[in-house]
């Protein structure tokens, strides 16, 4: 217990100040670890994102095909993708369209697809439409 009356007063002031800080901290989100880093998921989607450098190799070669709009090895590439699995977001049909990703070993197209849509988005699946992850557009910073 302090018998000073103005070293209590010193000590309470310093308490209050120390509650008032931390309080309006938590209030506005101020926090020494909070980074400026894009997300890792897509907003619209809620599909994680996937940077273009961490794509296999094929993939990354899909892409560049796509690019310069062929020619395809697969006479599906360029195909309506239908989304009957739902998840993409909901477009109308012939929104998206499907491209094969080469997979070594394979004697057929094998289940790896980029699918692309209208809005510039791309996919990307190695089980064959049972999940997806969105390509960041700017490879690697941005969706």
């Amino acid at each position: 217990m302090i018998n000073n009356p103005k070293a209590a007063r010193i000590v309470a002031a310093v308490v209050i100040a120390m509650l008032v800080i931390t309080l309006a901290a938590s209030l506005f989100g101020c926090s020494p670890s909070k980074s400026q880093t894009a997300p890792s998921t897509d907003p619209v989607s809620g599909l994680a994102f996937v940077a273009v450098a961490d794509l296999p190799k094929e993939a990354r070669d899909t892409l560049e095909l796509i690019d310069k709009g062929g020619p395809y090895p697969y006479s599906r590439d360029g195909a309506v993708f239908g989304n009957f699995e739902k998840l993409l977001p909901k477009q109308d049909r012939g929104y998206y369209r499907e491209y094969t990703v080469k997979t070594p070993g394979e004697k057929d197209r094998g289940a790896r697809r980029i699918v692309t849509g209208k809005g510039e988005e791309r996919y990307y699946t190695d089980d064959h439409y049972q999940s997806f992850r969105r390509i960041q557009a700017d490879g690697g910073t941005n969706g």
